[in-house]
């Protein structure tokens, strides 16, 4: 037992399948013992196949996920001049008392959603080390939804201000080039999301991650 043990788990099956066969064709083995002995090895086989594709398939959703993270951190996180925190803060150059509050508001929110973000990757790279595929990867597709949601948030609101004091158009620029590059990762995160449906489940649909809007000359 040991030892077909180790054979079905290598992917040896169909090596012992054809053993088993020629051993029995050559020793005259009956039919009626054979032919069962041979369905049991092949649909031991086929089921060990479809359990390590999905396993594999899990494997490459949670890499891809970790780097999806790793990426959101890098290019929109701490003082990357794409984060949205820091297109927020040239906002204390205007004179404005009330979006100088907002602003000094958001800055407490960067801080926490910074230690949320590397906090969650650091379990994510543990989580891959482990290989509990399964157990994880719905709770850490959900974490990454929720941080993005949340900063989704300010990315709208820094947008709906624009509405009501004029903004400098280097800080536009800013927020523009912010949001291009933003909707190429959220749309790779949606992608990610449909795929993943495929194999697992997700507790969540691809357009729910949303897309950040960009300020036109004219609004």
């Amino acid at each position: 037992m040991y030892l077909l043990k180790i054979i079905v788990n290598r992917g040896w099956y169909p090596a012992l399948i054809t053993a088993l066969a020629v051993a029995g064709y050559f020793r005259e083995w009956p039919l009626k013992f054979i032919v069962p002995a041979l369905i049991i090895l092949l649909a031991i086989g086929l089921v060990v196949t479809v359990i390590r594709a999905r396993e594999k398939q899990l494997e490459l959703s949670a890499v891809r996920i970790r780097q999806l993270a790793e990426h959101f951190n890098r290019r929109f996180m701490s003082d990357s001049s794409l984060s949205i925190f820091v297109i927020i803060d040239t906002l204390f150059s205007l004179e404005n008392p009330k979006l100088w509050e907002w602003a000094r508001a958001c800055d407490m929110s960067q801080r926490i959603l910074n230690g949320w973000c590397s906090s969650f990757i650091e379990r994510a790279e543990s989580g891959l080390r482990l290989r509990k595929f399964a157990d994880y990867l719905y709770t850490y597709l959900n974490e990454l939804w929720l941080i993005t949601s949340r900063y989704h948030d300010f990315v709208e609101q820094f947008y709906e201000a624009t509405d009501k004091v004029e903004i400098p158009p280097e800080t536009i620029d800013q927020y523009n080039k912010l949001v291009t590059e933003y909707n190429a990762f959220a749309q790779n995160f949606r992608e990610s999301i449909t795929e993943l449906k495929n194999i697992a489940r997700t507790g969540i649909e691809p357009p729910s991650v949303k897309l950040a809007r960009e300020i036109t000359a004219v609004r």
